[in-house]
């Protein structure tokens, strides 16, 4: 440890003191209070589940058997937290927690299970995880080494609707995909464990939870590397430690086959139609539209009531221009589940090109009350644009372009046309000084992605008396992107004094 560490850490201690864990007894630095992680888990449990698919509501009494197993495992933590369960309808096999006890398992993960104990193992994981407050320690550890302040809302990416958020929704992902470290896996294996037992499951749920792990790590299943294998990596060290500790608890407890069988009697006879869903996803974003909709169909056909299946007919239906049929896929859809983002997005988005722009903004928004994204919030933007709204535009603009991506790329693009002949100075860099041989000379470094000419930039000095001056420097031609521009002035400036410069003109080349 550097000495300019070991300051940092006495002077932390000394300021905010040490946590003490309240599951394992030992003494943590943590910065982020018990107060902070409980707001960080209710402002952030309902937008995370948007970014992964949403609840998976077409089964609600496994929601309501997971919530249980899981409530027996609350009763017994070592903390106290106003914890929740969810089920997520998503494929990809994950489970996670955010701080204050909000905790969520994907459809993908149930299937792959064979009993309650696994899935009290699964539970009694990341209860750990929140009740140990890993997710804090991790975020302490970030601000002690990156001197970085504690944020108030976190995010999760963990899918392809996670990948549309923004704002402070696309900043929850990092911490769900978080890898806790080999110590707070073997902490949270340790004393989810010890849960199982107290709550009356058989521990070794959690061994042979942990030996499919590692089968289906050793076969490079995508699917699972991208899911619950990416944040909590498996190992024949955690199945020889789950081995030992399950010899060391009470013999016996509930496997519960048969119950958990029945439980997931229902979503197993869907997986065939929520596979043919995952590969027409697939096929769509490989610009299959044809096999996409077959397999949309096919889908549908094994499972109709489920709303992602006409999402993903009405896409196929977006994709192909057929906006009228992608409106009533996407009706469809809403009625069978009203409150999931991206069905009012994409709704909105056909309605717009059906000229239908009041609706339009109405599905917009209200997409936005669910989860803030990126396709809504461009296209809004292009909608106000449209009204001449230039203000309203710029807002929507403004919030996309710090994402990212094509949509963040457009938006600042967009942002560039709009703002280019007011706020010049916003998007190109001006110096001046000194070129050496007594002589002011100006620069203007075109920092956006497209050519501009019509430029001036205004600069002002000390000239030889010791007065200040100021004067506009025009620039003949264009300027390419990323390209710098220099004119001498002519000018001698005072010996020893700086000129400063803003660019006050320009225009884009169309």
């Amino acid at each position: 440890m550097t000495n300019r560490l070991a300051c940092a850490l006495i002077s932390c201690t000394l300021l905010f003191g040490c946590a003490v864990n309240p599951v394992t007894g030992d003494r943590e630095l943590i910065f982020v209070s018990g107060e902070q992680e409980l707001a960080m888990g209710a402002q952030n449990y309902a937008p995370m589940q948007q970014s992964q698919g949403g609840t998976y509501d077409v089964d609600p009494a496994l929601t309501q058997y997971v919530q249980a197993v899981g409530g027996r495992l609350a009763d017994v933590s070592d903390v106290q937290l106003p914890y929740e369960f969810v089920v997520l309808n998503n494929s990809v096999p994950n489970a996670w927690a955010l701080p204050g006890g909000k905790i969520a398992i994907n459809r993908g993960l149930l299937t792959e299970l064979e009993s309650e104990a696994e899935l009290a193992a699964v539970l009694g994981h990341e209860v750990v995880h929140a009740a140990a407050r890993h997710t804090a320690k991790q975020m302490s550890k970030g601000m002690l080494m990156q001197g970085l302040v504690v944020a108030t809302s976190i995010a999760t990416n963990d899918s392809s609707y996670g990948d549309l958020a923004v704002g402070g929704a696309s900043a929850v992902a990092q911490l769900t995909m978080m890898k806790y470290g080999r110590g707070a896996e073997l902490e949270s294996d340790k004393y989810g464990m010890r849960y199982m037992s107290k709550a009356g499951y058989d521990p070794q749920g959690a061994v042979t939870l942990q030996e499919t792990f590692v089968r289906l790590s050793e076969d490079r299943n995508q699917d699972w590397l991208s899911g619950l294998l990416a944040s909590h990596p498996p190992s024949q060290e955690r199945v020889k430690e789950n081995r030992k500790r399950a010899a060391k608890l009470p013999a016996g407890g509930k496997l519960g086959v048969d119950d958990f069988k029945l439980a997931m009697q229902k979503t197993m006879a869907a997986k065939p139609a929520y596979d043919a869903y995952d590969n027409g996803r697939k096929a769509l974003g490989e610009e299959k539209a044809d096999e996409a909709l077959a397999l949309a169909n096919e889908a549908l056909a094994l499972f109709p009531d489920a709303a992602h299946f006409h999402a993903l007919r009405g896409d196929v239906r977006l994709a192909n221009d057929q906006f009228d049929m992608a409106v009533t896929n996407y009706n469809r859809a809403i009625n069978r589940r009203g409150d999931f983002f991206y069905y009012h997005l994409q709704r909105g988005i056909a309605k717009h090109e059906l000229g239908q722009t009041d609706a339009a903004i109405s599905d917009l928004e209200r997409s936005l009350e669910y989860l803030p994204t990126a396709p809504a919030h461009f296209k809004l933007g292009q909608i106000k644009e449209e009204r001449g709204l230039r203000g309203e535009a710029i807002d929507h603009y403004k919030i996309v372009a710090k994402s990212g991506g094509e949509y963040g790329k457009a938006a600042y693009e967009a942002l560039v046309r709009l703002e280019m002949p007011t706020q010049p100075a916003s998007y190109l860099s001006s110096a001046c000084g000194d070129d050496g041989s007594g002589q002011i000379v100006v620069q203007v470094r075109n920092d956006t992605s497209v050519p501009v000419n019509g430029v001036q930039a205004q600069f002002q000095y000390v000239d030889a008396g010791g007065d200040q001056r100021q004067r506009t420097q025009s620039f003949s031609g264009q300027i390419a992107p990323g390209k710098i521009a220099s004119v001498r002035t002519g000018l001698t400036p005072y010996p020893s004094t700086r000129c400063n410069a803003a660019v006050v003109a320009a225009q884009i080349v169309e």
